[in-house]
């Protein structure tokens, strides 16, 4: 075997003044850039292109005495290639500090390559560039089913204020990745200051809880376990088409002691609201439920809605076990109805919530309540980011620590406006 070294301006025209002189069956094992000097005085230098390689004795002795004659390629089976390609290396190597180099990080690169193919079909193979740290927390996010675009920016956060040496310390990593989560959930904080009577209208889709959620918020307001002090209180249902659906309002009144009236249609509930509106701190809504993809009927409920006035809070009731894809489309649907809040419903039947936590993080919107059980009035709280927290799954939450960076709910007693 003989070696080769040929240079010129460019990579393309080096290639072809290597196939010219040696044949195709010239193997190129280096290509680097070297100072070529020229100019007056030689004073001007540029760099070319060279490119150091292997071909057969007998090939290159035809090459040069007969190169219009047919080029007949080289036999080499890969121990024959490694072979030359290590007596290369070593001849390079010993010559050119540079060349060694180059080689030296050739051989790392590799190195990386063998070790990400070994794993191959072994499930999802992380970036080598990643640190063990990084993966360990998108891993985390991952498990608690937030969604890509959520993760991505925790991740792009952890990348731009960790050093690769304070990645190191998983610990502090997963701590700030726990606050930055609960910086990301927007808390509901009620207006001190209220005009009487307080309408609430909760909306929804079908089978949220609305109504259950309706007689919680009712007796929770009632037993002044929301607010600082009791509320008179009356119920509203605009839900006469489900089978049983007033009835079972009407059930929860009588067991609390709460006067509930409904209404049919634009005139009946302004009517309503105006007979209730004496004496009365807070008057409670229930609507029907609706289907996010019709768009027609939604816009007749806010049209028989409009007759609460536009003092009105709106609220929407969300399950807890929605995936995240149809919690943003059913945020969005809503949208018309100008919602304060939105209340979490059924966080009793799962044990993740990175779902909801993305999905309102995407639309800047705040929670309001949580539900957890069918109990009327105890299964009820004002959401609180701790609460959201201590359901990560696998993150180890300090919650002495979060508790003072996260406090719960500080609200003074309303105060009517006159």
């Amino acid at each position: 075997m003989d070696y080769f070294t040929e240079q010129a301006p460019s990579y393309a025209q080096c290639l072809e003044k290597i196939r010219s002189k040696y044949g195709d069956s010239a193997k190129v094992m280096i290509k680097k850039t070297v100072p070529v000097k020229g100019g007056f005085l030689n004073l001007f230098s540029r760099e070319w292109v060279e490119m150091t390689g292997i071909v057969s004795s007998s090939q290159a002795k035809y090459n040069f005495t007969a190169q219009t004659a047919p080029r007949k390629p080289m036999d080499l089976n890969s121990a024959e290639l490694d072979e030359e390609k290590k007596k290369l290396i070593a001849a390079a190597g010993k010559s050119d500090p540079t060349l060694q180099m180059l080689l030296s990080e050739m051989r790392t690169i590799k190195e990386k390559i063998d070790s990400v193919s070994v794993s191959a079909g072994s499930g999802p193979v992380p970036s080598s560039q990643d640190h063990p740290t990084l993966t360990r927390i998108e891993n985390l996010l991952n498990q608690n089913d937030f969604t890509p675009r959520y993760r991505a920016g925790i991740m792009d956060r952890v990348r731009r204020e960790f050093s690769l040496e304070a990645l190191e310390d998983f610990k502090a990593v997963e701590e700030k990745a726990v606050e930055w989560i609960g910086e990301s959930i927007l808390i509901y904080k009620e207006d001190q200051y209220q005009a009487r009577p307080r309408i609430v209208v909760l909306v929804g889709p079908t089978g949220v809880g609305k109504t259950t959620t309706i007689a919680k918020l009712a007796a929770a307001y009632m037993l002044g376990e929301i607010g600082k002090r009791p509320l008179s209180v009356r119920m509203i249902t605009i839900d006469n088409f489900r089978i049983g659906a007033e009835q079972q309002i009407e059930r929860y009144g009588q067991i609390m002691g709460i006067p509930v009236e409904s209404a049919e249609n634009y005139r009946e509930l302004k009517e309503v609201i105006a007979f209730n509106s004496e004496n009365v701190d807070l008057i409670l809504i229930d609507t029907i439920g609706k289907s996010p993809r019709s768009s027609v009927e939604l816009a007749e409920m806010k049209e028989l809605l409009d007759a609460c006035g536009s003092r009105a809070e709106f609220h929407l009731a969300l399950p807890a076990t929605t995936k995240s894809s149809d919690l943003t489309e059913i945020l969005k649907q809503y949208e018309p109805f100008g919602y304060r809040s939105v209340i979490i419903t059924k966080m009793d039947e799962t044990i993740r919530l990175g779902n909801v936590i993305s999905a309102l993080s995407d639309k800047g919107k705040c929670v309001s309540y949580i539900t957890e059980g069918q109990q009327v009035p105890k299964d009820i709280q004002k959401a609180e980011v701790m609460r959201f927290l201590v359901n990560l799954e696998g993150f180890t939450v300090d919650r002495m620590k979060f508790e003072s960076v996260f406090p719960g709910d500080e609200s003074e007693l309303i105060r009517w406006r006159q």
